[in-house]
């Protein structure tokens, strides 16, 4: 390796419509954000260790090369877990240098830590000339995170931070990995993200709690119909077919195929430029998020609320994970600004937590950077 820096960039992304649908095999239509990871690669001291540092995280670490597949719990094993998937795949790393700094929030549901994972998987292949896809790269990001860090995620959000598209979202069918960039004809409407703030707690494990309960559910749908995810059943047929489920499983398993029939209808919808029916159909999402898969919590739920009930508003919706995190309002871009100060100012009254908003910008996806666009 060249001892210049090279600078990459990978999007956080904010998912339109469609969550916890993923992992089911299902669609979900996320978009790549202006924000997200930057990171500059150079060269190290020592050719026998590593060293990352991060500025949004005050934790630096030299780690030996024998040492790089061992976990640190902390924000060094989202590159760490990249590594071995190119170590484990004959491409070592060591005498490396990778200087992180991102802006986008921690914790908000915006996929920091898959916007970490593909701008490490991305600068790594370039370094080695570029040996794999982007999907592969994708793949091995989302297997990083499974396999090393432990969260079992699905595909979704790796997969928008990798094939991102400017002023486009993305249909994507996380069973069989097809997918279509979408125009966004916005024409006076804007997305603005709302971060809730709330500090989530035991997120990890009440996802892989959900993810739990959709599968069985779909072991007990699989003794009575032919199907390889939830997601496979329209909706007719999940109620034909409901009657063997019962409690929390019954109510996790019709989220996932209610919810993959919303992406059906919204990604038609926004063809078709229907913006109206979209925002309908983003707060029926909200609502099965809350009352079947149970992953808002109050924050979330008074600012789809006051979102909702807004003049200009024409839909909204929690998105990602849950449990805190962010909401995506469609509304009248000359509403934004009262937006803002009106909603912002009812949460803090109603929490006292300070909101923070963000206009939405829809970028492109992972990529190196040149010098004059990298701003480190």
């Amino acid at each position: 390796m060249q001892k210049t820096e090279r600078h990459f960039f990978a999007p956080g992304r904010v998912n339109l419509i469609g969550d916890h649908t993923d992992y089911n095999g299902g669609l979900v239509f996320p978009a790549a954000l202006n924000m997200g990871t930057y990171l500059t690669v150079k060269q190290h001291d020592d050719a026998d260790s590593c060293r990352f540092i991060s500025e949004n995280d005050p934790a630096e670490f030299l780690i030996r090369k024998e040492e790089l597949s061992q976990k640190r719990n902390s924000w060094v094993d989202y590159p760490l877990g990249v590594i071995k998937e190119f170590t484990d795949r004959g491409f070592p790393v060591s005498g490396l240098q990778f200087h992180y700094r991102g802006d986008l929030p921690i914790g908000a549901a915006l996929s920091s830590s898959a916007s970490i994972e593909m701008v490490t998987a991305v600068a790594l292949n370039a370094l080695n000339g570029s040996p794999f896809t982007m999907l592969e790269l994708v793949q091995m990001a989302q297997h990083a995170e499974n396999d090393f860090v432990g969260m079992n995620c699905g595909i979704m959000d790796q997969f928008a931070s990798g094939f991102g598209k400017k002023n486009c979202a993305i249909a994507l069918d996380c069973n069989t990995l097809e997918y279509e960039h979408v125009p966004l004809e916005m024409q006076g409407l804007k997305f603005v993200i709302a971060n809730t703030n709330k500090k989530r707690g035991l997120v990890d494990s009440a996802y892989n709690q959900r993810r739990s309960e959709c599968q069985q559910a779909l072991e007990i749908l699989q003794q009575h119909t032919s199907v390889e995810n939830l997601c496979q059943l329209t909706v007719s047929q999940f109620d034909e077919l409901s009657e063997y489920l019962t409690g929390d499983v019954l109510k996790r398993a019709r989220h996932a195929v209610c919810e993959n029939g919303h992406v059906r209808e919204a990604i038609t919808a926004l063809k078709r430029g229907d913006m109206s029916s979209f925002g309908q159909l983003m707060n029926a999402s909200h609502a099965s998020l809350r009352d079947d898969y149970e992953v808002t919590c109050p924050e979330l739920d008074f600012l789809a609320e006051q979102a909702q009930q807004f003049p200009g508003v024409l839909g909204n919706r929690m998105t990602g994970a849950g449990f805190g995190g962010c909401t995506v309002t469609l509304i009248a871009e000359n509403q934004v600004d009262v937006f803002v100060e009106n909603v912002g100012g009812a949460y803090e009254q109603q929490f006292n937590i300070c909101a923070d908003f963000y206009v939405a910008e829809i970028g492109e996806g992972t990529r190196e950077m040149k010098n004059a666009e990298f701003r480190m």
